[in-house]
């Protein structure tokens, strides 16, 4: 039987520790036995360690990582820079063996501080990616998808995107009808449509407060539903074309013209999420010269298609009638540009595939 070890370090989120425990527990070969053996371990002496609201009581020492075929690491709340004794060394020591490991979202971090993902590329939640990269330079980070599979290794990104990867381990291990199964307990499709870039909130490129820009950036703002040229921007600024441009690179890190198609984008986002609208008068009212045009930009930036993003957040009364059944508000959770892990909170995810860079 496949062994699949939980590694428990304090601090662990909840989520992430029960989402691969429920999942590898759950499916049973054709003549009904279970297809994994799942422990949960911890390097604590007493086996105990802080989930948050409640204590875990991990029955598994670290010595159980030695006997895993596959070890799960979930996230833990702040991520240290140093493991715990004894975990880095018995975590290199199962890679040796040709263990197979996995990240849960955050736990990205501990799989990081190994060094076994160097050179490598990996995925964690978006919110935590810019830190990730930072701290771990040698690794390259994916913020836009929604699991990595490197073969030994692979990592995920939010909470619910470790589903995603378990039932592609799963399917891998067993076949494609055990994992199906398995993705029926756990009520959701075995392949998700889209990436993490749709979740992610693209944020206007910021103005430092008092820029020489601002009044030309609300104004951008306002007019982005209707043709606007880049000598008509620069006339509103009172510059040349290459003063404007360079003057946008300094204030707001971007261009003028990708500025204003990001702000297409958000605008088209909104009426989405709060309209029912076709796709042909969403593409005009937020400045699109065409269906098609709007549907290209907006799939390289989000990652999805538009009726793809509509299905996963349209909520509520709109115009033109009650809105299709979704999530609701599954991108305000997070508005600013700050990528800090505190309360980075496991996201909705809506499927697998690599998304184009966001606001490119």
């Amino acid at each position: 039987m496949h062994t699949v070890v939980v590694l428990v370090l304090d601090g662990v989120v909840p989520f992430d520790l029960s989402a691969p425990i429920d999942a590898f527990g759950r499916p049973r070969l054709p003549d009904g036995r279970p297809a994994y053996r799942v422990r949960v371990c911890s390097p604590s002496p007493t086996g105990e360690v802080s989930a948050g609201a409640f204590t875990v009581r991990a029955p598994y020492g670290l010595e159980a990582l030695a006997e895993a075929d596959t070890i799960i690491l979930p996230g833990v709340a702040e991520p240290p820079d140093e493991l715990p004794i004894g975990v880095a060394e018995a975590l290199r020591d199962a890679a040796a063996g040709g263990t197979r490991i996995a990240s849960v979202c955050v736990g990205a971090f501990l799989f990081a501080a190994t060094g076994l993902l160097d050179g490598l590329r990996a995925t964690t939640h978006w919110i935590a990616a810019r830190e990730l990269a930072e701290r771990y330079p040698k690794v390259t980070v994916d913020p836009n998808v929604l699991y990595v599979d490197n073969g030994q290794f692979l990592t995920s990104a939010g909470a619910a995107a470790a589903l995603d990867m378990c039932l592609h381990m799963i399917r891998g291990d067993y076949g494609s009808a055990v994992a199906a199964e398995a993705a029926r307990m756990s009520v959701m499709p075995l392949e998700r449509e889209g990436g993490q870039a749709q979740f992610i909130v693209h944020d206007l490129p910021p103005a430092p407060a008092g820029a020489t820009l601002e009044p030309v950036l609300a104004w951008l703002e306002d007019n982005c539903g209707r043709e606007v040229t880049l000598e008509q921007i620069a006339g509103r600024a009172g510059m040349s074309t290459r003063t404007l441009n360079r003057r946008f690179r300094e204030q707001t890190g971007t261009t003028p013209l990708r500025w204003l198609h990001r702000a297409r984008v958000r605008r088209a986002q909104y009426l989405l999420e709060s309209t029912a609208y076709p796709v042909e008068r969403i593409a005009a009212q937020a400045g699109f010269g065409s269906p098609t045009a709007f549907r290209e930009r907006f799939r390289k930036v989000v990652g999805t298609s538009p009726q793809g993003y509509r299905r996963a957040f349209r909520s509520g009364e709109g115009p033109e009638g009650p809105g299709a059944t979704g999530a609701q508000g599954q991108t305000q959770g997070h508005t600013g540009t700050d990528t800090g892990i505190r309360g980075y909170g496991g996201t909705r995810t809506q499927g697998q595939g690599a998304a184009a860079e966001p606001g490119k």
